[in-house]
Formats: C-alpha cells, sequence, structure tokens
C-alpha cells in the first residue's frame, strides 16, 4: 500500500508540473527522517528552480498551494529549503493495509514469462551450504515475483553429461573397481551422494597426479558418456540420476520445489547443440582453429583484454567448472580464446549453455519431450526433460521467456558473459539484456563451526574470519548434515521449553525453526557478500534472525488466543476511536507500526529492483522489532478502554498478516509455539 501511494503522489505532481510550468520532469520520493514530517517526500522544487531560476522555496508553496486533492492523502506541505511532504490520510491508509493483507498475492504487474534457474548441482555428490544459498537465493526471488503476479516457471539444470560426473565414473571404474551392476547396488542406498563425495575428493586427487592420464581417462569417459556408448554411459546415467533424487529430497526439507528438471544429455540427445552449433557457425560467432594448442576446436574469439580478467579470476576460482567449459589451465587466459568445441568433438558447459539458454528464449526452433520425475518427493509434480516417448499432459515448457534468471556464483561471471555474447552475436540483444545473472558469493564456516563440524583447523585457520570450503578437496559441510545439526539443536530446546507438546509436534516445530534459522541467516546478507555461517548466531532468538521474526507471529498468536477465550476479539472499532488514537500522545508510536505494516509491497519491489531478496530478510526483522516495542509499551488484552484493545488487537493482527506473508516469501513458515 505505501507503494502505491507513494506512486499516486507522484503521479499527482508530475501531471500537476507539467500542466503549470509545461515541464516533463522525473518526480523523484524519498521517506522523511520523521513521521512527523510526513510519510514521504520530494525534492522536486529543487530541480525546477534551476530551469524556472526561482526559489525552491517559493516554487514549493506555489505548488503545495495549487495542487489537487490527492486520494489517499491528507495534505502537502513545504519543509526545509523547499521540499513537499505528503502525510497520508491515516484512516484510509489503515483500511486499505487491511483489504490488501486479506490479498493472496498482491496485483499482478509483471508481462510475460519468467524462468529461474537455480540450484544446478552437479550429479556427482552430496549438496553442500554453497548449494544451499544458491537454492534458497533461487527460490526466494521466485516466491517475491510470483507475489508480484509474475508468471514464474522454476528450473534445475542438470549437468548429468559433464566433467565432474565423468570423473566419478572414472573413481568407480579405476580406482574402487566397481561395474555397473555394483555401482547400481551402491545407487539404491540412502548415502550415496555421501559416498560420491568421498570418491570424487578421491579421484580428483588421482587425476591431479598425472595429467596426461587425466586428459585421456576424462576424454574417453566424456565422449562414451555424450554419445551414450555403452556400459561408462550408462553407469554416468545411474549416478547422475540416483544424486539427483538424493538432491531433491534435500532441497524438499527447505521447502524447495522445481517445476522442470532440464538434463544436459537431452540437449545433445536431441540435438539442441547441432542447432545452436550452426547458428553459431552461420553467423561467424565461432571459428575453427587450425594452429596452436586449440587446433582442432571451435572457439569463440576473446574478448577485450580488460574483460579477460574476470576469466582469469574464474579460472582461478573455479576449476572445476574451467575444466568442463574449456578453459586451458596451464595457459593465462588474458590473450585466449574460448574453447565451446573440444578438438576431440565433445562440447563445453558453455557451448551447451548458449543451446540452452537459446531454448529459454524460444529461438532454438526445437523442443524437448517431457516426462513425471518417478520419485519426486512429496506432492509437487515434477517434470523432467527426456529424449523420446514424452507425456502428451505435460506443460508447454518450450514456451519462449521473457525474462531468465540464472543464478549462478560470482565465480562464473565470466562464463555467463561468454553466454550473453553468444546470444548478441546471433542478433539476440534483447535476449541478452533479459538474460539476468543472479550472482551471490561464497558460504564459508567461521572456524567455530568447523570445529564443531569435526574439522580439523591448524593453528593460522583458527584465527580466520572463516574458512573456506571445497567440494573437490572434500572439505564441506554436507546440507543434510547441517539440516541434521540444527534440527537436534533446536529440538533440544523445544523439549525443554514444551515438555507437554507430543513428540511428532515438536519434531515439527525443530524443524520450523531450523529451516527458518537456515534460510533467513543466508538471505539476509547482500548477494554480494561472503557468508561466515555459524550455529550459535543463526539459532539465536535475539538480533536479526529467523527465530526472532518467527517468535514475534508466535508471541501474536499467543494474544489472539487469549483474547478470544475472553471475548475481546469480537468488538468492531469504531472510526472516531482510529481518529482519536492516531492523534493522540501514542498516536505516531501506532501509526509508524501501521506505515511500516503496509511497507511490505515497497520491500518486494526493492528486492525485484535491485536483485537483492535481504530487501525482505531486513523488512521482516524491522516489522518483527517494531512489533516487540509495541508490545511492551501497550498492556493489550488488559487493556481498560474496550474500544483501544480492539483497536490494539486489529493492529497485532495486521502485524501479524504482514509478517507471516513477509516470512512466508522467505520461505519461512512460524509455528504455534516457541
Amino acid at each position: 500500500m505505501y507503494l502505491n501511494l507513494t506512486k499516486r503522489f507522484r503521479d499527482a505532481l508530475g501531471a500537476h508540473i507539467r500542466e503549470k510550468y509545461g515541464l516533463d520532469i522525473a518526480i523523484v520520493t524519498e521517506r522523511p527522517p520523521k513521521i512527523e514530517m510526513g510519510e514521504t517526500a520530494s525534492p522536486v522544487s529543487f530541480e525546477l528552480a534551476k530551469r524556472l531560476k526561482r526559489a525552491p522555496r517559493q516554487i514549493a508553496q506555489e505548488i503545495a498551494s495549487s495542487l489537487a486533492l490527492i486520494e489517499g492523502i491528507a495534505k502537502v506541505e513545504v519543509a526545509g529549503a523547499g521540499y513537499l511532504n505528503a502525510y497520508f490520510d491515516r484512516a484510509s491508509f489503515l483500511l486499505e493495509v487491511q483489504r490488501e493483507s486479506g490479498s493472496a498475492t498482491a496485483p499482478g504487474r509483471r508481462g510475460g514469462k519468467i524462468i529461474v534457474e537455480h540450484t544446478s548441482i552437479n550429479p556427482n555428490k552430496a549438496a553442500h551450504i554453497g548449494h544451499v544459498r544458491n537454492a534458497v537465493l533461487g527460490d526466494t526471488i521466485a516466491r517475491v515475483l510470483r507475489h508480484t503476479g509474475g508468471a514464474v516457471q522454476v528450473q534445475n539444470y542438470i549437468d548429468n553429461t559433464g566433467v565432474q560426473v565423468a570423473d566419478v565414473v572414472i573413481g568407480f571404474v579405476h580406482m574402487e573397481r566397481k561395474n555397473l551392476a555394483q555401482v547400481c547396488q551402491l545407487a539404491a542406498k540412502p548415502k550415496f551422494d555421501y559416498l560420491c563425495w568421498d570418491v570424487y575428493a578421491r579421484a580428483a586427487q588421482f587425476l591431479e597426479e598425472d595429467k596426461t592420464r587425466a586428459a585421456t581417462l576424462r576424454g574417453e569417459t566424456l565422449k562414451a558418456i555424450e554419445e551414450s556408448g555403452g556400459e561408462v554411459a550408462e553407469m554416468g546415467m545411474v549416478i547422475a540420476n540416483a544424486i539427483v533424487s538424493l538432491h531433491l529430497r534435500t532441497m524438499a526439507r527447505l521447502g524447495i520445489w522445481y517445476d522442470l528438471l532440464a538434463r544436459e544429455s537431452e540437449i545433445l540427445h536431441l540435438h539442441f547443440w547441432d542447432a545452436a552449433f550452426q547458428q553459431l557457425k552461420a553467423a561467424g560467432a565461432i571459428r575453427l582453429a587450425t594452429s596452436g594448442k586449440m587446433a582442432g576446436c571451435w572457439i569463440m574469439p576473446a574478448k577485450e583484454k580488460a574483460e579477460a580478467g574476470k576469466e582469469d579470476a574464474a579460472r582461478k576460482e573455479s576449476p572445476d567448472a574451467n575444466e568442463s567449459a574449456g578453459f586451458d589451465l596451464d595457459e593465462n587466459p588474458n590473450n585466449q580464446d574460448k574453447i565451446i568445441v573440444r578438438s576431440n568433438g565433445t562440447v563445453t558447459y558453455v557451448g551447451k549453455d548458449i543451446a540452452y539458454q537459446l531454448w529459454k528464449f524460444g529461438l532454438l526452433g526445437k523442443d524437448f519431450f517431457y516426462v513425471k520425475w518417478p520419485d519426486a518427493p512429496g506432492s509437487h509434480i515434477l517434470w523432467s526433460t527426456a529424449s523420446i516417448n514424452g507425456d502428451p499432459s505435460a506443460p508447454n515448457f518450450g514456451a519462449p521467456a521473457t525474462t531468465v534468471y540464472n543464478v549462478i556464483d560470482s565465480r562464473q561471471a565470466y562464463l555467463q558473459d561468454v553466454v550473453s555474447e553468444g546470444l548478441r552475436a546471433l542478433g539476440h540483444g534483447k535476449e541478452a539484456d533479459h538474460s539476468i545473472h543472479f550472482a551471490y558469493e561464497i558460504v564459508a564456516l567461521t572456524p567455530r563451526c568447523a570445529a564443531e563440524m569435526g574439522y580439523e583447523l591448524s593453528p593460522e585457520e583458527t584465527k580466520k574470519p572463516y574458512v573456506e570450503v571445497s567440494g573437490r578437496k572434500g572439505f564441506g559441510v554436507k546440507a543434510d548434515d547441517l539440516l541434521d545439526k540444527l534440527e537436534a539443536a533446536t529440538l533440544s530446546e523445544v523439549q525443554q521449553r514444551h515438555a507437554d507438546m507430543d513428540s511428532e509436534a515438536q519434531r515439527q516445530t525443530a524443524r520450523k525453526i531450523a529451516v527458518g534459522a537456515l534460510r533467513f541467516f543466508l538471505l539476509k546478507f547482500t548477494r554480494n557478500a561472503t557468508i561466515a555461517f555459524d550455529f550459535k548466531d543463526a539459532l539465536s532468538f535475539e538480533g536479526e534472525t529467523g527465530p526472532y521474526c518467527q517468535y514475534a507471529v508466535v508471541r501474536i498468536r499467543g494474544i489472539r488466543r487469549k483474547g478470544t477465550e475472553v471475548g475481546a476479539t469480537q468488538m468492531e472499532v469504531m472510526q472516531e476511536t482510529v481518529a482519536k488514537l492516531f492523534s493522540g500522545p501514542d498516536g505516531n508510536g501506532l501509526w509508524e507500526l501501521v506505515v511500516l505494516a503496509g511497507s511490505l509491497d515497497m520491500a518486494v519491489e526493492a528486492a525485484i529492483k535491485g536483485q537483492e531478496p535481504a530487501f525482505v530478510a531486513k523488512f521482516a526483522f524491522q516489522l518483527a522489532q517494531a512489533f516487540n516495542l509495541f508490545y511492551h509499551h501497550h498492556h493489550i488484552l488488559s487493556e481498560a478502554d474496550e474500544q483501544k484493545r480492539a483497536f490494539l488487537l486489529r493492529l497485532t493482527e495486521l502485524v501479524e498478516t504482514q509478517l507471516v506473508r513477509a516470512l512466508d516469501l522467505l520461505g519461512i513458515e512460524a509455528p504455534e509455539k516457541m
């Protein structure tokens, strides 16, 4: 509601200035530092002063005295040297916020289909905390976009033909000496992703010891997987499918679901890449190298040296992706062309991603077949791409998107740039502009958290602000281990506080608190911040945490239950009471809480415009904090004045509705008791 009323003020000002002065000026608004100065203000008079060669305060007074009445705004006054301060009509704003809070979603404002691709974990080992940040960010921006009426489709890209899967196959075949039947038996076990975590780390070391051997084994294995050649390819598919199912169960614990699993194997088998390859060659976007180390490779010409530094950073920070993407790890990439197809004919990660991105925007002229994923967790229907025998009841996933969010960590920035450059080279500049790299920094551990997870740290590491993890080296926090530990710690607390609660209710309560703690912790930081995760900080009931916000909701529900028992929630609040309370000694304090509760739309808009879910997390915390101050200042149920008590109860209900909505956008559910 706050956003709508502010827009109404801006629109009225703009129209009035055009009519009165014949000038078309962009109207900027800002929030005054004190509620006594109004709810929104514009410095437009200062810009007009430059053009009209008059004092800004004089112009502001002229506008304020001639501006027509604006619906929902009680008055417009001049402040300071020329600000125009707008004061909302308090009673009508409260009614409008209450009306909007009863709606499931905000009015639709997003046109066209929006794809949010997130999680996209290589199916070669268990998910870790870094993957959780990706999934939580992607899930939250998808929720926020849906809240504003966006037609959002969530996709999870499965790189089931890449180097990482090939390395696990190499580990099983050449180190563990396992055949296909034995790997199938292992894949049926609950912790197969944990087993592959260790196999992958050992295989990485094994391959690092002999680079010639590594190049040969990887080349042969990748080619077999890409061409569906024999037992090796089948083993790769068994490994990938089993781990994907385990990843899905891990993410389901966090309330994260998907509409489509887009598998890389189908990009190859349905010749998506062949179609993209022909387009790129025809446009001159790629060329065949005929000499040097890249002889026989199809390459995209290097970007300017200033941009190539990004590639250097990506190469150093993320060797896994670089090997599959086509970097020559022995060369400084500043002057290096980008390999799209290797000399042995296999396609790099970026090549396949260009084809996938073209498909997302409906520019490839091809589509997948679709089938239901056989063992998706929960009741949510999950679809997967297929090469043949599609289900005719599948949704139209191939409809072109207008905007695509690719949630991938910041170390992949250059690779994402190459994908966009591929689109531009084909003449799709608009689509490249709407291909958004939703980047984020890494998640590390505080030394205390690393020690709690059982890792041995050197004296130097214990003094660092955080300890980095590495799945390639087998060092990191598996997502399920993290959730297990969080739930166990929370369950112990719940059991102490609520011994009378049945065991299942205790477990569900602990789960909600643990998930809320983890998701909020990962969301309260801006995307460009490196996070140092810590159990104690995340689970605290005080400060800027998920449990703090959840507890505010629990407190409100407790008040309502007690109010219902004594019949205090039935009384209607008279308009005279609202006007009296807003203008009384506590009026500004009550009004500030109403304005904050009505500002969820502003937080949502800021999250979308700035691509920062942290704005919604900040709103939730501020509203919880403001309510707790309100709770300690007013004795709600013991208030002697029945009308005031009824008003205070309605206000708590409004806060609850808006706080629950904000937490839901963050993927957090408040339990009944804490």
